[in-house]
């Protein structure tokens, strides 16, 4: 279990190159600034950014086959987690960050900007109006129900997508309470950053869920 910043520094380290963490160290420090103008995280969580969203967000990297390639689409970035962090830290993959919000989408464009991310692009409106593609890895961090989820976003998967959902402690209990099709995709992971919380790791496309 990651408990420290310094351990969680460590873990988002050895995941990524050293061009990566410099430019999520640059990240954190424009983070740091614009929270006091927006309330892009809890204030709460701003002592331990690292665990709480950085290696929280990298910890999704490791339900992602090295040998990925494809469109990363993450829903309800927020502030840009996991999709900025994700971006830095894989600059192979293409991402998609879907954020409705349009102080949120502001930032997260500026940040796509100063970390001179070519694989990341932001969709700044709510995922229903984003124009369907072939998603390889679908992301999205406490933002819906898994159900709601769903059906959201069957329509951007594939046999190969890759779900990587964190949630609380609710985890098995979305899972269970999806028809038997859509919960045998499913399996729940321990957080690596808080025992509480857990992954919802998932593969394919749900049924209903129409080909991109």
């Amino acid at each position: 279990m990651i408990e420290t910043e310094e351990e969680a520094k460590t873990f988002v380290a050895e995941r990524c190159s050293d061009t990566a963490f410099a430019k999520l160290e640059q990240f954190v420090a424009e983070l740091r600034i614009e929270a006091e103008h927006q309330n892009l995280i809890s204030r709460s969580t701003m002592d331990s950014v690292w665990q709480r969203h950085l290696a929280d967000s990298a910890q999704l990297l490791d339900h992602v086959p090295r040998e990925t390639s494809g469109t990363w689409l993450d829903i309800g970035t927020g502030a840009g987690f996991p999709g900025i962090v994700t971006a830095i830290m894989r600059p192979d993959l293409p991402h998609v960050l879907c954020e409705p919000r349009a102080k949120r989408v502001t930032w997260l464009e500026r940040m796509v900007m100063l970390a001179k991310l070519g694989n990341c692009r932001v969709a700044g409106s709510r995922v229903e109006k984003v124009e369907t593609f072939a998603a390889d890895v679908i992301s999205a961090r406490a933002c819906a129900s898994l159900k709601d989820l769903i059906s959201l976003s069957a329509r951007f998967s594939t046999d190969a997508t890759h779900w990587v959902l964190p949630k609380g402690r609710s985890a098995a209990q979305e899972r269970d309470e999806l028809d038997s099709q859509q919960r045998a995709m499913f399996h729940v992971e321990q957080s690596l950053t808080s025992r509480d919380a857990a992954i919802l790791v998932g593969r394919g496309r749900p049924k209903g869920g129409s080909t991109p």
